[in-house]
């Protein structure tokens, strides 16, 4: 106990300042989604809900209370995180088994996507939370405590590659009973990459690479709606009143926004053409409002939140610090390119949501607090 404290204590005395970059990225970010918000659910909104502020008002109360707790979390020794991974994990499970029997197919303002019998959606006191965004940090905080703490076992099967496959196939498989196959294959490979960074050998690296594409295929092809959804993305038009609609009417968004976009507010398929254009395809409507240019300057926002937070990794002097940057770095990294490539046709349609500017509330507290905690991380390196 002494010891801790003592480690504590000059944790403290090097504490250096925060990276106020990322801040000022978050801020602008999380301002401009206020705005394309507001813009892309107006006219939906007063169809839907009567109110054509109704998104805008949500997603400011989160906005209010996701935007504090970022910065209280900033100010919180990372350190202590650690002895909280068994409860993150717990919770993460607890969420994830809660909703297969009492979750609900959306978020609770437009029904969601009713595939399947799709259970994805947990409603506590009229707050929306979709605990597989809860369970992709909490994958990041175990799976970074462990290696953390086994550094040296890490290349090896049995302390090392067996106890994170488990953790990593439960998570992934309590997702894939909701049924939600795209996050359960963005969570595992979340899981793939952390393994790598933090020292699994290359060869178990491969091994298990070679099994998760072999299982793919087999879920994939398993069910009709799957397989139609990933092949549907590669020509949409062969289907465009069907699984081709929405991924067109983002083609025509982004295409007619040209290279300075139409104007704030000027956006066509808003206009009760797209359907989630303020949460899933927001993207589409910024490149359409603000053209190429404006969707580039937002994607350079999240690359200079990437690098600055692989640069804390790298930088950290401490393991698990290193390690849990890099996870939150490489989660924000990949959840930005899928939602971009979902919208411009490089991918088949996820369901992610893009970081800061997409309406949705569970998603933007989590990414809120992982923010404060990378920005924690940044103040124990030199810059």
């Amino acid at each position: 106990m002494e010891k801790a404290k003592r480690s504590l204590i000059t944790y403290k005395k090097q504490q250096g300042a925060m990276d106020f970059s990322i801040l000022m990225a978050v801020t602008i970010l999380c301002a401009f989604g206020l705005v394309m918000v507001f813009s892309a659910s107006y006219y939906y909104a007063i169809y839907t809900q009567g109110d054509g502020f109704y998104y805008l008002k949500k997603q400011l109360i989160y906005m209010a209370v996701g935007y504090p707790l970022m910065l209280i979390v900033s100010r919180v020794n990372y350190r202590y995180l650690d002895r909280l991974r068994f409860m993150f994990l717990l919770v993460s499970v607890a969420l994830l088994i809660m909703v297969l029997f009492v979750g609900s197919s959306g978020s609770g303002d437009t029904g969601g996507a009713t595939l399947n019998g799709a259970r994805r959606w947990l409603r506590f006191a009229g707050v929306s939370i979709q605990p597989s965004e809860v369970a992709k940090f909490g994958l990041i905080f175990f799976m970074c405590s462990y290696m953390a703490r086994h550094k040296d076992d890490m290349r090896t099967f049995t302390l090392g590659l067996a106890p994170m496959l488990l953790v990593i196939g439960v998570i992934s498989g309590l997702i894939m009973l909701q049924p939600n196959m795209s996050m359960a294959v963005i969570v595992a490979g979340i899981g793939a990459i952390l393994l790598y960074v933090g020292g699994m050998d290359e060869r178990y690296i491969i091994a298990v690479g070679v099994v998760a594409v072999v299982l793919f295929i087999v879920l994939a092809t398993s069910a009709s709606y799957r397989l139609a959804r990933l092949t549907s993305f590669r020509d949409p038009f062969q289907d465009p009143q069907g699984d081709g609609y929405q991924l067109i009417q983002s083609f025509y968004a982004i295409g007619s926004g040209g290279l300075f976009g139409k104007g704030l507010g000027n956006s066509y398929q808003k206009l009760l053409y797209m359907t989630y254009g303020e949460s899933d395809f927001i993207f589409a409507i910024v490149c359409e409002e603000f053209g190429m240019v404006g969707g580039a300057l937002v994607i350079l926002i999240y690359a200079w939140i990437v690098y600055r937070g692989m640069r804390i990794a790298m930088k950290c002097r401490n393991r698990y610090g290193s390690l849990l940057a890099a996870g939150i770095s490489i989660v924000f990294g990949l959840q930005v390119f899928i939602n971009i490539a979902v919208v411009t046709g490089l991918a088949p349609t996820t369901g992610q949501p893009l970081p800061f500017i997409s309406a949705g509330g569970s998603s933007l507290l989590v990414f809120m607090v992982a923010m404060g905690v990378l920005m924690n991380i940044s103040r124990d390196i030199d810059m």
